[in-house]
């Protein structure tokens, strides 16, 4: 393949042209056609057919979970198969669009200096003061509500299985400072390739971090190759995207076949109540609050618009699995892909609120049940150490209750027979956390985008132009010289990639 075609190829990638990731818009002689309501519905991997799928996945899951006793394990299994392949499919593409997105957003950001400092500030710093703000909302409103409600219950209660013994001291050996030495470890791997073969992504996004702002040279092959990389997985998320209403059907079904709704008990079902009040007061009132207050624009109509990433990270429970349905929803929203491609990965790992507001009410479940009642001083440690394990938490299905262990233990709160209950019920209230965790990440990325002033601009020809203020930075990424392309390259490239 000539030098030409190759320049048009890399021009036709989806971080310079979301839209080529869009299942609601065809683009023909340079013109965006936009398809009737039947024709979005029927378009493949859709909005609304994720949508269908996960309120049939509901219906279906609810009706049988209360009208049959036992649904076979076997069965469970079966159904789930689809749903698996599809989840491992997603998780399998997450390492390397990290790693190439990181390699190029730190390129786009080295040659910015000043803006790209300044990003690098401003979403570090909003991430950790909004799980700071869930983490308070979360303990005042346990302290004050929630803890009130709960009852003590029966030695029988709290009586621990022999088998839940075992994984009760070993996660009772985890202690506050070994939680802090991790949490910084992780970021400094020993052994790169140990930690890409155990998928260590905190570890490999510092990795690529560095990597990237090491390449100075723009022509460099190992550039092209991740140029190259990047364009091969968007073209796979493409595909997986389409088989995303399949995917949630599937992953959600199996789990509400496991749903016995009459073992939800008063303390449990406060439990469940006070974690998604809490969900919903930081994602429909704090977070909106902030957005409007920065952005101007209606916070509600954006995070409905971006309904595909917190449905399938509903269905998945994985921040990680959904991290590629995030950065498309993101780009369609308009977010320079600068912004999109540092803010959507960084927040994937350590933007978790809805952890942050699960521990707090986790911890005076296990205290209240057993009549313990926290004090001022344990609800200020509670706070502390949520934010902390909230941001060391990995971005995979219920991996918050190691950590609920040791916060729990903390403020000298033993752990029962309560804790299995949390465990049996962790599979539920864990998509909800990661639907608020998805949901915070496509806010922050467009308050960023505001914060920074961080553009890609198009001009009156079709030209586009990757900015810092108004000023083009587009060189690094190995486009023609003054970093520019146009529209009819692009629309010939799409050709070109149709036909590969």
């Amino acid at each position: 393949m000539d030098e030409k075609k190759v320049d048009e190829l890399r021009a036709s990638s989806p971080r310079s042209d979301p839209e080529a990731l869009s299942p609601h818009t065809t683009i023909e002689d340079g013109e965006t056609k936009k398809l009737t309501w039947k024709e979005r519905v029927l378009k493949p991997g859709s909005v609304w057919q994720i949508i269908i799928a996960a309120v049939l996945a509901i219906a279906i899951g609810l009706a049988v979970s209360t009208t049959v006793d036992e649904v076979p394990e076997a069965a469970i299994e079966l159904i789930a198969i689809p749903g698996t392949m599809w989840l491992r499919a997603l998780r399998a593409v997450v390492l390397p669009m990290i790693v190439t997105a990181m390699i190029l957003a730190i390129q786009r950001l080295r040659e910015m200096s000043k803006d790209g400092k300044r990003l690098a500030q401003w979403t570090v710093g909003y991430y950790v003061i909004t799980t700071l703000i869930a983490v308070m909302h979360s303990c005042i409103l346990v302290g004050l509500v929630w803890s009130k409600l709960m009852v003590v219950v029966g030695e029988d209660a709290l009586k621990v299985k022999d088998d839940d013994q075992e994984t009760i001291d070993e996660r009772k050996d985890v202690a506050i400072h070994d939680v802090v030495v991790d949490m910084f470890h992780s970021f400094v791997p020993q052994n790169i390739v140990n930690a890409l073969a155990t998928d260590a992504l905190l570890a490999v996004l510092m990795t690529s971090i560095v990597i990237g702002y090491c390449i100075r040279d723009a022509n460099s092959a190992l550039l092209k190759a991740v140029i190259e990389i990047e364009q091969i997985i968007m073209r796979v998320i493409t595909q997986l995207i389409y088989w995303a209403p399949v995917g949630v059907f599937h992953l959600i079904l199996p789990n509400l076949f496991r749903l016995d709704i009459a073992e939800i008990g008063r303390n449990l079902g406060i439990l469940i109540g006070g974690t998604l009040v809490g969900m919903v007061l930081h994602l429909f009132i704090i977070i909106p609050l902030i957005f409007f207050v920065i952005v101007r624009q209606n916070p509600y109509t954006f995070w409905l618009k971006n309904s595909p990433a917190w449905i399938t990270a509903w269905g998945t429970a994985s921040s990680a699995a959904t991290l590629p349905v995030t950065m498309r929803c993101v780009l369609e929203r308009g977010v320079p892909v600068t912004i999109a491609k540092f803010c959507v990965p960084l927040g994937c790992l350590i933007n978790m609120d809805g952890t942050a507001i699960y521990f707090p009410i986790v911890v005076v479940f296990l205290a209240a049940t057993q009549g313990i009642t926290l004090n001022a001083a344990n609800y200020i440690v509670v706070c502390l150490l949520s934010t902390l394990a909230s941001i060391g938490t990995t971005p995979i299905p219920s991996s918050s209750l190691v950590l609920t262990v040791m916060i729990a233990t903390s403020v000298n709160v033993p752990i029962t027979g309560m804790y299995a209950v949390v465990v049996a019920i962790d599979w539920f209230l864990d998509r909800f956390r990661t639907a608020v965790n998805v949901s915070a990440d496509t806010f922050a990325a467009v308050i960023m985008q505001k914060i920074t002033k961080i553009t890609d601009d198009e001009d009156q020809d079709g030209t586009v132009h990757y900015t810092e203020s108004r000023t083009a930075s587009h060189s690094a990424q190995g486009n023609v010289a003054d970093g520019r392309f146009s529209t009819t390259e692009r629309r010939q490239s799409h050709e070109e990639i149709r036909r590969i």
